[in-house]
């Protein structure tokens, strides 16, 4: 795990303790990143030459204070169409704090309005992958956290340009490695650029082994030279499976029909209608939001493993994702959402040992820290008899409020109370038609199903192995004590501060039942997991006389898969996946190399569970990036990890798959 960085201040300049080297030039900082970076990556011209609706990409290999990205992007704001889009990602393996990056920003008051977005959404960074969206959307800023060397080969993305900054070679030779400039290489664009301050030998040859062009050039300032370059030789094909591999990008209407009114459609919808398509959002019940996302308050929850799982990698990227979108996209109000905290209890042994692990796994103090009963008490407002770990960041939002919000964009058109009963595709012009029981409903040239479990309900789908968990949350009216809870208390339930003098407790797991209607023992069982996690909550709120009032809640079925991971991605024909790849079932280690039999335009985004304020507004950016051909804003392993073909091939592989006779 990665911490934060460890700055001196030298007159007010950030200096790297870790390596003993300043971020940057306080007298000519800014006019170095325009000679070395902007200027010899010719971003200027390439910029104003990008064609309409097309897209730019550029990699960094150490974001620090964030200067050659806010340099990056007032160019692109100054020469592109604006109709394009600008990528940036940067890999750091030791971050600023919020703290130290609005200080050293603060040095150029001539970029302070691109920096005030920034730092609107810059906050606690632990490692993984952190997408932002900037100028409205216009510009993606990802930030990789963790050694370059590591993070930087799981990029899924075709890169323009290159920004080979970070500190001195002689300061941090570990990055300057071999490995990297074959990275860069196989990640390149055909014509990709770099640029980097160094002119060090070794980095001259090692760039050209690994297939680059390496010029010398005058340096700016004191530096006598530096070298820039473009890719000149491609490098061999690295294999990669081809069952994951990207569909070829889809040209003509950039239309969509999106199929569920959850948070997975609405962030499936928004992510495309930012793009310039034109979605419809079809949901089967009158209004949106209504099955698993109509809770009151759903809960910004990060139970992680400190073995940095793919769940835990997919929920660090999904929570800071999820944040950042409520705080550009709703007020924080007892309507909407509040950041008011997250405390998960250390409430058994087992659960204390599995946060001990967490605590010195590297996170920061801004993200998690632990905390004892009696500063957990003060925290929240109640007595409490654990203490546990604390997530500053985290809190409550209700759900329907956040999918409202995402579909009022002006490219999103909303159909309720219409039941998709089939999907019908004409490949003369590539469409889709969504039938309902009336005929047709919506027109476009993708499809995506985001309908939790109903998504399975197609012929294309079925063979998804989608689980129905039903919930059910108790909602429980707020007392003079109880309205004391200041924090989201967490265990193996959950408790919020009162929303309009209520609050929401639960959720029940039950499986093999599709019964929706609220029930009595559930809001026992909910009621017996509040006494266990705070007894002085359970009994400001009324203790055992519970029971005996007039209970509130609802039930819905969530969707989740057999790894609880989300499902997300294009689907490929079942029969033929497994005819193209039957080999396969003989030996798992043959590298193939048939095209997969993708099914033109279909995608879902489904399967999230209890995490769907976490997961799914990442899962639309996500499918946002696959149909336009974009860097992924997740690691490409986790791509692989959520795709909708993998328990298909697992299958085959183990030889489980049922062959034709």
């Amino acid at each position: 795990m990665t911490p934060h960085a460890q700055l001196d201040w030298h007159d007010g300049q950030p200096v790297s303790l870790a390596f003993g080297d300043v971020y940057f030039s306080r007298a000519s900082g800014l006019d170095e990143t325009r000679h070395v970076f902007l200027r010899h990556n010719r971003l200027a011209e390439r910029f104003a030459e990008l064609p309409a609706g097309g897209h730019f990409t550029i990699a960094e290999t150490g974001f620090g204070t964030g200067l050659n990205f806010l340099c990056a992007w007032e160019c692109f704001l100054q020469y592109a169409p604006a109709d394009t889009r600008l990528h940036f990602i940067s890999a750091e393996k030791f971050p600023l704090t919020p703290r130290d990056l609005t200080q050293a920003l603060a040095l150029w008051p001539q970029l302070a309005g691109l920096t005030q977005q920034l730092l609107a959404q810059y906050q606690a960074l632990p490692p993984g992958w952190h997408r932002l969206l900037l100028s409205q959307g216009r510009v993606t800023l990802t930030l990789l956290i963790g050694d370059v060397l590591e993070v930087l080969p799981e990029v899924d993305a075709r890169v323009d340009a290159w920004f080979l900054d970070g500190f001195a070679p002689s300061k941090n030779p570990d990055m300057w490695q071999p490995e990297l400039f074959q990275t860069m290489a196989r990640l390149s664009a055909p014509g990709a650029t770099f640029a980097t301050f160094t002119s060090a030998g070794f980095v001259r040859r090692g760039l050209s082994e690994a297939g680059f062009a390496v010029s010398k050039t005058a340096g700016f300032g004191h530096k006598r030279e530096m070298s820039h370059g473009h890719l000149q030789t491609l490098p061999a094909g690295e294999w990669s499976p081809p069952w994951f591999a990207r569909p070829a990008r889809r040209h003509g209407e950039r239309s969509a029909i999106v199929i569920g009114g959850g948070i997975a459609g609405a962030a499936s919808a928004y992510s495309l209608a930012c793009r310039g398509w034109q979605v419809t959002v079809v949901e089967r019940l009158p209004e949106l939001a209504r099955g698993a996302s109509g809770n009151p308050q759903g809960v910004l929850y990060t139970k992680l493993s400190s073995h940095f799982t793919p769940l835990t990698r997919l929920i660090l990227s999904g929570y800071a994702y999820s944040l950042r979108t409520l705080k550009t996209q709703l007020p924080e109000d007892d309507a909407n959402w509040r950041g008011c905290g997250v405390l998960q209890l250390a409430y058994d042994a087992a659960e204390a040992e599995r946060q001990q692990g967490l605590a010195s796994a590297g996170f920061g103090a801004d993200f998690l820290r632990p905390v004892d009963a009696s500063e957990a008490s003060e925290l929240a407002g109640v007595e409490l008899q654990h203490g546990g770990l604390f997530f500053p960041e985290g809190g409550w939002v209700n759900p329907p409020a956040l999918v409202r919000k995402l579909v009022e964009h002006p490219n999103i058109q909303v159909r309720t109370s219409r039941t998709i009963v089939e999907l019908d595709y004409n490949p003369l012009d590539k469409s889709w038609v969504a039938i309902g029981d009336e005929g047709s409903v919506a027109i476009g040239s993708v499809v995506i199903l985001a309908g939790a479990a109903e998504t399975g309900s197609f012929d294309a789908t079925q063979h998804l192995p989608l689980k129905k968990i039903r919930g059910q949350v108790t909602v429980a009216r707020a007392t003079e004590h109880s309205e004391a809870l200041r924090t989201v208390l967490c265990g193996e339930g959950y408790i919020s501060p009162a929303r309009f003098g209520e609050h929401c407790l639960g959720a029940t797991f039950k499986f093999n039942t599709e019964d929706l209607g609220v029930n009595l023992f559930e809001h026992q069982e909910n009621l017996q997991m509040l006494a266990g996690l705070a007894p002085s909550l359970y009994q400001a709120l009324g203790g055992e006389g519970l029971l005996d009032k007039a209970l509130a809640g609802r039930a819905a079925l969530r969707c989740t898969s057999p790894d609880y991971l989300p499902i997300v991605g294009p689907v490929a024909h079942a029969q033929s996946l497994i005819d193209a790849y039957l080999p396969l079932s003989k030996d798992a280690s043959l590298k193939l190399s048939a095209a997969a039999p993708w099914i033109d335009g279909l995608y879902v985004n489904t399967a999230h569970g209890s995490r769907g304020m976490i997961t799914a507004p990442l899962s639309g950016e996500i499918l946002a990036a696959l149909l336009e051909d974009e860097p992924a804003p997740v690691a490409r392993s986790l791509m692989q990890a959520t795709h909708p073909s993998r328990f298909l091939m697992r299958d085959l592989m183990r030889n489980k798959v049922p062959q034709r006779s």
